[in-house]
C-alpha cells in the first residue's frame, strides 16, 4: 500500500510540474495574411541561433481525382528539382552548404517542407521557399526523373518490405468512397499515365500562396523578418484556380470487413481498424487518451499483457489516424514464433473487450493524464516542432494559439470518456480486419 502511495505521489508530482511547464511558458507568436493569401506565423525564440522556415500547403492526396492518385507524394518529391533561379539538384546542396538541413513530408491532408538552418541564413530560407512557390520546375526532365525515384521508393518501402502494404490493404478495406481510400503513394499507373499538363495544373492549384502557410520559428527579429518575407513573398500571385475541397462522406460500416494478405513475412500479424471521428472532436481526444492507455510505453496494456505476460506477440500497439476527415483507429500485433493467427486476434479483442467492460482505476487514469502532458510538452520542446505545430493548428483548427491550450481539452477527458468512445467507436460492426500471413501459408491452404 506505502509503494503503491509513493508512486502514485510521484507520478502526481511528474504530471503537475509539465502542466505548470505548459501554463509558464507559453509560446508567443505573431501571425498575419499577406494580400496574395499567404499566411504567416512567426514565433521568436532567440535560446539557440537557430531558425525553422516551413511552408505547409493544404494538399494532400485526399485532393487527387481518381485515375491520377499520387499527385501529392509525387509533388513531395518533384519541388526539390530546383527553379528557375536554383540549377537543377542543387536545393539541398546549398542548404547544407550554409549549415542546414531540410525535408518534406505527405498525408492524405497536407504537404509539409521545411529547412532548419543557423539563423543568419534565414534570409536564404525564405528565398528558397519562395522560390518552390513561384517557379519550381514542372518540365519533363524532372517529371519522369521523379517518377523512377517514387516508383523505386514504394518498391523499396511498400511492396518489398515485410509488413509494408499494411496501411495500403488497411486503408483500402476500410474505405469505399473516401479518398483515404488511396495511400498517399498512390499508384504506379496513374503516374505512368499522367502527361505533364496535368502535373503542370496541379502545381498551379495548389502550390500557390492563398493555399500555403509560412511558419518560422527561433531565432529571428520579428520585424526584420516581415520584412523578408515582404521582399521574398509579397509579389508572388495569388492562385487563379479554385482549390478543390473533396465534400465525400464515406457511408457508415454495417458489417466488419476481413482480408487475407500473404506476404513475405515469417511472423503472422493481425491489424484491426475502426472508424472514428475527424481530429479534433472532442471524442478524439478520448480516443487518442485510449490509445495511449493501450500502447503508450512498454508498460501500457497491450505490450504487458500480449506481448511479455502471454508472450503471443513480439508487438502489439494502437494508432489512431489523426486526420482532417474521419479517420482510423489500427490496432496491431505481430505474433510470437507458433502462435495462432486466430489466437493472437483474440488477445487483441480481450484488451478491446476490458475496456469497455471495466473502467480504468484512478491510478491508470492520472497514469495517463501525466503522459499526455508529457507528450503535450515534449512535442513542442525544438523551434522546429513549434514551427510545425502552429502550422498545423492554423490550417486544421484555425486556430494557432491551441499550441498553448490544447491540452486543456484532453484534461477535460473522464474516466467515463474513454470507456463511452471505446464502446461506440470499437465495435466489430465498425471494424475491417486484416491477417498477414507468410507466403508458405499460402501454398499450404
Amino acid at each position: 500500500m506505502k509503494r503503491k502511495l509513493i508512486l502514485c505521489l510521484m507520478w502526481c508530482a511528474t504530471g503537475f510540474a509539465a502542466f505548470a511547464q505548459t501554463k509558464s511558458n507559453k509560446i508567443e507568436f505573431t501571425e498575419y495574411t499577406l494580400p496574395n493569401g499567404l499566411h504567416v506565423i512567426l514565433h521568436k525564440d532567440n535560446s539557440t541561433p537557430n531558425v525553422a522556415v516551413s511552408v505547409l500547403y493544404h494538399v494532400g492526396s485526399k485532393n487527387e481525382v481518381k485515375g491520377r492518385t499520387g499527385f501529392a507524394h509525387f509533388f513531395e518529391h518533384l519541388m526539390f528539382e530546383g527553379t528557375e533561379n536554383i540549377e537543377r539538384g542543387q536545393y539541398m546542396n546549398m542548404v547544407q552548404a550554409a549549415g542546414g538541413s531540410l525535408n518534406a513530408n505527405t498525408s492524405f491532408d497536407r504537404t509539409y517542407y521545411y529547412e532548419l538552418l543557423p539563423s543568419n541564413q534565414l534570409a536564404l530560407g525564405l528565398w528558397m521557399e519562395a522560390e518552390r512557390m513561384v517557379g519550381a520546375k514542372v518540365d519533363e526532365v524532372g517529371v519522369e526523373t521523379q517518377r523512377k525515384v517514387v516508383q523505386e521508393e514504394k518498391r523499396m518501402r511498400v511492396d518489398n518490405q515485410p509488413y509494408g502494404t499494411i496501411l495500403e490493404n488497411t486503408f483500402g478495406l476500410a474505405y469505399t468512397e473516401h479518398p483515404y481510400k488511396i495511400t498517399p503513394i498512390g499508384t504506379f499507373e496513374d503516374l505512368n499515365n499522367a502527361k505533364i499538363e496535368e502535373f503542370r495544373d496541379f502545381y498551379k492549384t495548389f502550390y500557390v500562396p492563398n493555399n500555403a502557410t509560412l511558419s518560422i520559428a527561433g531565432d529571428i527579429n520579428i520585424d526584420e523578418t516581415k520584412k523578408l518575407i515582404e521582399q521574398y513573398f509579397a509579389k508572388i500571385p495569388k492562385g487563379t484556380q479554385e482549390i478543390p475541397r473533396p465534400k465525400v462522406v464515406e457511408p457508415a460500416q454495417t458489417e466488419e470487413r476481413r482480408k487475407i494478405v500473404y506476404d513475405n513475412i515469417q511472423l503472422p500479424a493481425v491489424i484491426q481498424a475502426y472508424h472514428i471521428p475527424a481530429q479534433g472532436t472532442e471524442d478524439h481526444y478520448a480516443l487518442s487518451m485510449l490509445t495511449t492507455l493501450l500502447s503508450g510505453g512498454k508498460s501500457a496494456r497491450m505490450p504487458k499483457a500480449i506481448v511479455d505476460k502471454q508472450q503471443k506477440a513480439v508487438a502489439a500497439l494502437s494508432i489512431p489516424f489523426p486526420t482532417e476527415d474521419p479517420g482510423l483507429f489500427l490496432t496491431y500485433a505481430i505474433a510470437n514464433m507458433g502462435v495462432d493467427v486466430k489466437d493472437l486476434e483474440a488477445a487483441v479483442d480481450a484488451e478491446i473487450e476490458l475496456v469497455k467492460k471495466e473502467l480504468i482505476s484512478e491510478r491508470e487514469f492520472q497514469k495517463l493524464r501525466n503522459q499526455m502532458e508529457s507528450q503535450f510538452v515534449q512535442q513542442n520542446s525544438t523551434v522546429a516542432g513549434r514551427a510545425e505545430n502552429l502550422a498545423n493548428y492554423h490550417v486544421y483548427y484555425g486556430d494557432a494559439n491551441l499550441i498553448n491550450n490544447e491540452i486543456d481539452r484532453y484534461m477535460k477527458v473522464t474516466k467515463e470518456d474513454i470507456q463511452r468512445v471505446a464502446n461506440k467507436y470499437l465495435t466489430k460492426n465498425n471494424r475491417v480486419v486484416l491477417h498477414y500471413l507468410p507466403k508458405s501459408a499460402q501454398q499450404s491452404n
